[in-house]
């Protein structure tokens, strides 16, 4: 099944979901975030298993907010591990207008088997909410900081960078969304950019499901190592 058709059985559950999904009463609550979870495992002529899981939690208090995520994957067939990739972040922002904020923000990444084994990366930036309704957001940043990388073949580099993003949502039901965020880090030796796609729609409560489809790419890595890699995501949220 190829992604166009995952989106489009989600899409479609998406617009169905209010029929079946509960009422829930706004909250004033500063903490909010998700954890999800997807797992898969055949046996048979070929033994595979892959598991995706992440945690995202934003802490809000005036003009302060703070934001955590963490991520992790792993797959394998016939017990030979083909995947497997982890993911932190830390983001502290303060608005100086209703629409207006600067930010701070610390990103690692680990990837087994991408062009680099491990980038970390330190930001500070300008971030502006575009487009802020009911229905639709669009925040952009741009930033400027240092990355340090470390290739598979041990090759370290250290580099200053400059970062920019976009991140839309559209709230197209009472209980589904459509999302998009783009981001890049370019520097001298290397440009980083990735494109997370996804479809969540509730299923009862505070549990969702969720389809995304995720694709990174490296400008320059090492001989024999592929630029792009993507990734096709089914996952249950809980949102708290």
């Amino acid at each position: 099944m190829n992604i166009r058709s995952v989106l489009f059985i989600f899409s479609s559950l998406a617009l169905s979901a209010p029929a079946f999904a509960a009422e829930e009463e706004e909250a004033d609550d500063p903490l909010e975030g998700n954890v999800k979870f997807g797992y898969l495992a055949t046996t048979g002529n070929t033994e595979t298993s892959s598991l995706n899981t992440s945690f995202e939690a934003a802490y809000t208090v005036g003009r302060w907010g703070h934001e955590a995520t963490a991520s992790a994957i792993n797959a394998s067939e016939n017990k030979i591990t083909t995947a497997e990739a982890y993911e932190a972040g830390w983001k502290s922002g303060w608005d100086f207008t209703d629409r207006d904020y600067i930010f701070g923000r610390l990103n690692w990444r680990k990837d087994r088997f991408g062009g680099f084994d491990t980038q970390f990366s330190q930001t500070l930036g300008y971030g502006r909410r575009i487009i802020d309704t009911d229905a639709h957001s669009l925040d952009g940043e741009l930033g400027f900081g240092a990355r340090q990388s470390e290739d598979q073949l041990g090759v370290s580099t250290n580099e200053t960078i400059g970062t920019g993003a976009l991140k839309y949502k559209w709230k197209f039901s009472d209980t589904s969304e459509f999302g998009q965020t783009l981001r890049f880090e370019v520097g001298n030796d290397n440009t980083f950019s990735e494109s997370v796609t996804s479809i969540t729609a509730r299923l009862v409560g505070a549990l969702n499901l969720v389809a995304s489809y995720t694709i990174r790419n490296n400008s320059d890595v090492p001989v024999g190592t592929e630029k792009t890699d993507t990734r096709t995501a089914i996952s249950l949220e809980y949102a708290f």
